[in-house]
């Protein structure tokens, strides 16, 4: 004979209180999880396409560096904007990313003291330093920068100018100095 209570087949209210709690948090995750890995493949492209520093001040066309790590969840949200960007002035501005966690650029980081990222370090058509800005940026403030070191006209107010920090205002214009001057020490190190 077959029983015809439910009480074996029906979930408690615990239980069905338990399984929606999951599946929020399954989709939630999942949500997450998509646009993370959106965010990376997106810095991984600009880094990708992302010019050497010395063939980047050496061209003619103004050039941003911007100094990112792979961890960095900053890097990661501006990543879209600064793409954005980018299309909207293609091929008028040089864009340089340098992840902070490769030894090869530790010279760099030095160089422009980057103690936070993402940085951003501007440079005129001639190779010479503007200015830079720490912290993310959205799309109209990159923008504005962008037109800024296109015009070669003063930066936005957000950014920091060459003669307000203690860099050198003039930087490299060709291959052969910036080499020179990448293997010179900081003026921080006096051993």
């Amino acid at each position: 004979m077959i029983d015809t209570t439910n009480s074996d087949k029906d979930l408690t209210m615990f239980q069905k209180y338990f399984l929606v709690f999951l599946s929020i948090c399954l989709v939630v995750s999942l949500f997450f999880i998509r646009n993370g890995f959106k965010a990376n493949l997106m810095l991984d492209q600009l880094a990708k396409n992302s010019l050497l520093p010395e063939q980047a001040l050496a061209n003619g066309k103004p050039t941003v560096f911007e100094f990112y790590a792979d961890w960095c969840e900053a890097c990661k949200e501006m990543a879209p904007d600064m793409t954005n960007a980018i299309k909207q002035n293609a091929n008028k501005v040089d864009i340089v990313l340098l992840n902070v966690d490769n030894s090869r650029w530790s010279d760099l980081i030095e160089k422009y003291d980057v103690n936070g990222i993402p940085k951003l370090t501007f440079f005129d058509n001639e190779g010479k330093f503007k200015g830079f800005t720490l912290g993310v940026r959205k799309y109209s403030e990159l923008n504005e920068i962008f037109i800024s070191l296109i015009n070669n006209s003063e930066l936005p107010s957000f950014t920091q100018e060459s003669n307000s920090s203690d860099l050198p205002s003039e930087i490299i214009s060709n291959e052969k100095s910036f080499n020179n001057i990448i293997k010179t020490e900081a003026p921080r190190n006096h051993s």
